[in-house]
């Protein structure tokens, strides 16, 4: 059964680090582009960023780019996303998706796209 799970949410400062894993079982990662998304109280599900598979093309929403980096070791059928420099309107529950899209192609941050999601982490930014 193909599950995502993620983890390393956390209160945090405003200014500090985090680093979100995200686990995938039941199916290759290296297949799925991975998609990160977030959602903050009484706001819309947000995308935050994704890379693609094959060749591992990133996006950045621009309210995180230069803060976050996403990144995926497909032999741990792992992912992560950085969280640096967290600011708190960064406040929100995360989530990580999996996109059985081609190879190759650019991700997109469509959640209608994807395919698995985790259950979200909550990560809190104090000011």
């Amino acid at each position: 059964q193909a599950q995502i799970v993620e983890s390393g949410g956390g209160l945090v400062q405003s200014g500090g680090s985090l680093r979100l894993t995200c686990t995938a079982s039941g199916f290759t990662l290296g297949y799925y582009a991975i998609g990160w998304f977030r959602q903050a109280p009484g706001k819309e599900r947000e995308g935050v960023s994704c890379i693609s598979n094959g060749n591992g093309r990133i996006y950045y929403a621009d309210s995180v780019k230069d803060r976050f980096t996403i990144s995926r070791d497909d032999e741990r059928n792992t992912a992560y996303l950085q969280l640096n420099n967290l600011k708190p309107e960064d406040t929100a529950v995360y989530y990580c998706a999996a996109d059985n899209g081609p190879m190759g192609f650019p991700c997109t941050v469509e959640p209608k796209t994807y395919n698995y999601w985790g259950k979200g982490i909550l990560v809190s930014v104090s000011s």
